[in-house]
């Protein structure tokens, strides 16, 4: 359960409006007036919470629930005890998500603190919330709703939409955001990317005059780093997701809805499509064409294009069944030698 130390609750809300928010259809018989205090787990949940199951390993603690009322789906419905609310979804753990956002916000009131410095050519929206150390230069604009947490920077002339979130200590420069953007704490938005020329007196800097463009719904995860294109920009477009410790060089594109798990890097001007999936540490050679709904495993080293829907694994990186082949064939051999080295003696 949540504590209410970290976290501010929101509500009561009734099923009615839970239901209409979070995707759901309330199951037949079910009042859509019957309210709802909290949010929690199936092991949790008691009278006056609303709780969520389509997995076998719930079902158990499901049957012995007194939860108000359950989020599931038409297959695991039958499992929910008389007297348990059921509000249907045809995914219920996004569905859950969603209730979980109508009673715990991100975004807390809070105002502007006294201890930011803020330049007078910027422009805020209303309702944004600017806390104690925030820097935010000149003409930055900010839509209505965003959130600059403590000690974070804003350089001159970045533009978010509404409803974004700058975590502390975060550094934001050269940038243009659309809307729900959250930049977890220590990120590092639009420095320079990695750009220079060698040569016999060694490497000559090369300005890096692109910017970083950001898509709606987006998340970038706590000292994750996202360089500034070189000329052109680096993009991220909507919906993507991208978890703590990653590198995006200048230049990067990256489709909609990607995902990327904790210390991914992607090289310079490497294109990703839409629904990407990139596995922990997984890394990638720049200038590559990676195909819409590509997977690449954990630790696998991309170095060649991609073609639609593949799964790839190792490094260099070569299609799962291939890699699975192979290691059926180096255990074979592996036996096949100690087998040997057995008779031998």
């Amino acid at each position: 359960m949540a504590d209410n130390r970290f976290f501010k609750k929101a509500g009561p809300f009734t099923l009615g409006q839970i239901a209409q928010n979070c995707e759901c259809k309330l199951a037949e018989g079910v009042n859509p007036d019957t309210v709802i205090e909290d949010v929690k787990g199936v092991d949790d949940a008691t009278t006056g919470d609303l709780t969520w199951a389509f997995i076998a390993s719930v079902r158990d603690a499901l049957q012995k629930s007194t939860a108000s009322a359950c989020i599931t789906n038409e297959k695991f419905a039958s499992y929910v005890p008389e007297g348990v609310a059921v509000l249907l979804s045809n995914d219920p753990h996004r569905s859950y998500g969603l209730a979980a956002q109508m009673f715990y916000p991100t975004i807390q009131a809070g105002g502007i603190s006294e201890k930011a410095n803020i330049d007078e050519t910027a422009c805020l929206g209303e309702g944004c919330r600017v806390d104690a150390g925030a820097f935010i230069g000149a003409n930055v604009v900010l839509g209505k709703g965003c959130w600059v947490q403590a000690n974070a920077t804003i350089h001159e002339g970045v533009q978010m939409g509404d409803g974004c979130i700058v975590g502390s200590n975060a550094c934001v420069s050269h940038c243009i955001a659309q809307n729900k953007v959250y930049i977890y704490p220590g990120c590092m938005i639009g420095q320079d990317g990695f750009g220079f020329a060698m040569g016999v007196l060694g490497p000559t800097k090369v300005p890096q005059l692109g910017r970083v463009l950001i898509g709606n719904d987006v998340e970038i995860g706590s000292n994750t780093t996202v360089d500034r294109g070189a000329m052109g920009d680096t993009v991220i477009s909507d919906g993507c997701r991208i978890d703590n410790l990653c590198q995006i060089a200048h230049n990067v594109k990256m489709g909609s809805c990607c995902v990327l798990a904790a210390q991914v890097g992607i090289a310079g001007s490497t294109e990703l499509g839409d629904f990407v999936v990139l596995g922990g540490q997984a890394g990638l050679a720049g200038h590559l064409k990676v195909a819409t709904a590509t997977q690449i495993a954990a630790q696998g080293g991309l170095m060649n294009n991609t073609n639609m829907g593949d799964v790839l694994i190792g490094s260099p990186a070569i299609p799962h069944m291939d890699f699975m082949r192979q290691n059926v064939i180096l255990q074979r051999m592996v036996k096949e030698s100690k087998k040997g080295k057995k008779n031998n003696e």
